[in-house]
């Protein structure tokens, strides 16, 4: 594998290190939020030089343990590198990974996992069956940012019973469709270091970083946003074909990847025929699994209850001017439905709003409204709301746009603290379940920056079917129950989807060609099967 512009590389990242002044902080994260951990030995110049060495756009996501990276997807899977799960996803589903195989009962109630052998966890310590039935006990107990083992705030496991050495059951409190990859994906802690963790929020030392994944956390500067990990030597699965991971402080991703500085970057049409047709560049196209909506918090206006307000707005918006003027082309128009046109389970017949301020007025009755849409400072949601303001005019709806803060633009969805709000997020291509858990479900599972809540809404027809999908095990018959479900979803309309992303991304083979997308998931950086070896 070629490394070309290496020794330029290492220069620059020398200089950035000197410029950040990283303070060393053996055990905990200091208040400057910087954390470093000697996990590796030291090499000489030459040896550095041999290894494989990727460097990314940086941006803080929050300490990579399962309870305080944020909970967007940049955050999550810069945890998953450190902490591995009983399953995977590759291109096409669900694979083995720490388990090696698996099998389960016909009721859909009992599950049985057979692990890999010597795995060990960072500190060197042997992973034990006991590990794996702790963690899931602790996640009952303390939900993690991602992955909880609850479905509505409830626990989906009974009893977990260790056979032996290397095998576990779980006995299912009730049959989900959704079990096999709840369970599979949720997150391994080590029981010697977390069962007297009594917080984990509060837990943010070295040892809160501690897993038995392929990469462990070098240094961690909050301010900066920027993240080293490095491959854990003695990991059981895969062998690393990356040895270095580096998110570094960028201000101009498109003028640092020209410079060697990055070594992948997500570019718009607008930028394409800067790499097409040139041998030294790979171009990849995004799915459509993140996206923009808007939600209606309807117990704060009740008039969102209304369905024809509701389609009034939607027929009032330009998805078609956005995507021109905002994604540059790379988007396609979201769903009424919710899922994506690149969905494994899209349903192509559903309902349409298309933009006619005609019919937006007659939904609205010709009346004049006034609404606060709360946004993010990102230049992208300012662009948008700016378009559905002058759109949304021409309708009757007068739009008072509020721009705050991102992160606390999340909080204010999980509060409920908005009239509209626009939010852009992925997981779009996940599991169909994720249709009840926007559209019917009581209780947010976890955290959450998407909103997993509609305010003041329910529909008992879209709630009945969001819970028989659910316990029908019949992929074929669950697959009719997910068209129907974005039917009415669509005809209700109770929040609205914008469009959703494509992009591409653009990368030198000559540097490193193992990227890969997830079947269900949008960006080649966040699989850490594009940093491992494939068979």
């Amino acid at each position: 594998m070629k490394n070309t512009g290496f020794k330029l590389g290492y220069i620059i990242l020398l200089t950035v290190i000197i410029l950040l002044n990283t303070v060393a902080c053996n055990s905990t994260t200091s208040n400057s939020g910087e954390l470093e951990i000697d996990n590796t030995e030291e090499l000489d110049l030459e040896e550095q030089e041999e290894q494989v060495v990727i460097r990314l756009a940086g941006g803080d996501y929050g300490l990579p343990s399962p309870y305080l990276h944020y909970p967007r997807g940049p955050g999550g899977y810069k945890m998953q590198l450190v902490f591995d799960s009983l399953l995977e996803k590759d291109e096409k589903g669900i694979i083995p990974w720490m388990a090696k195989d698996w099998e389960s009962s016909e009721d859909g109630l009992e599950y049985i996992f057979t692990i890999n052998d010597n795995i060990k966890w960072h500190d060197g310590k042997p992973l034990k069956m006991e590990d794996i039935k702790f963690s899931f006990e602790y996640f009952e107990k303390h939900p993690p940012a991602w992955n909880p083992v609850t479905i509505d705030g409830k626990t989906i496991v009974d009893k977990i019973e260790i056979l032996d050495e290397n095998k576990i059951k779980f006995i299912m409190t009730e049959k989900k469709a959704t079990a096999l990859e709840v369970l599979g994906y949720a997150r391994i802690l080590p029981k010697h270091i977390w069962e007297e963790v009594e917080d984990p929020q509060a837990f943010d030392t070295d040892q809160a970083l501690i897993g038995c994944g392929p990469y462990q956390l070098k240094s961690y500067n909050k301010e900066h946003g920027s993240y080293e990990f490095v491959a854990f030597k003695e990991y059981w699965g895969p062998k690393q074909r990356v040895d270095k991971i580096q998110y570094l402080p960028i201000s101009d991703k498109v003028l640092a990847f020209e410079n060697n500085e990055i070594d992948l970057i997500e570019v718009g049409t607008d930028l394409l025929g800067r790499y097409e047709n040139n041998s030294q560049f790979n171009i990849s196209e995004n799915p459509g699994f993140w996206g923009y909506r808007i939600i209606f918090n309807m117990e704060r206006e009740p008039i969102f209850k209304e369905k024809e307000v509701r389609q009034g707005i939607a027929h009032g918006i330009d998805q078609e001017e956005m995507i021109e003027k905002v994604a540059r082309g790379a988007a396609i128009i979201a769903s009424p439905g919710y899922l994506p046109k690149d969905h494994i389970w899209y349903n192509s017949k559903v309902k349409s709003y298309p933009f006619d301020i005609e019919l937006a007025r007659e939904k609205l009755g010709n009346k004049v409204y006034s609404f606060e849409l709360l946004i993010g400072n990102s230049n992208d949601e300012v662009r948008i709301a700016e378009l559905m303001k002058i759109s949304l005019e021409k309708a009757g709806v007068q739009i008072n746009i509020k721009s705050i803060d991102s992160k606390a633009r999340d909080s204010a969805i999980n509060s409920g603290d908005y009239e509209i709000v626009l939010t852009g997020h992925g997981g779009w291509g996940s599991d169909a379940d994720i249709l009840r858990g926007r559209y019917a479900s009581s209780k947010s599972d976890g955290k959450s920056a998407s909103g997993n809540t509609i305010l003041g809404y329910e529909n008992q027809e879209i709630q009945t079917l969001a819970q028989q999908q659910l316990r029908e095990l019949d992929i074929n018959k669950r697959k009719d129950m997910i068209f129907e479900l974005q039917e009415l979803i669509a005809e209700e309309i109770p929040f609205l989807p914008l469009y959703n992303t494509t992009g591409h991304m653009v990368y030198s083979p000559n540097k490193y060609d193992g990227w890969m997308y997830m079947y269900d998931h949008h960006s080649l950086d966040h699989s850490k099967l594009s940093y491992l070896q494939r068979k």
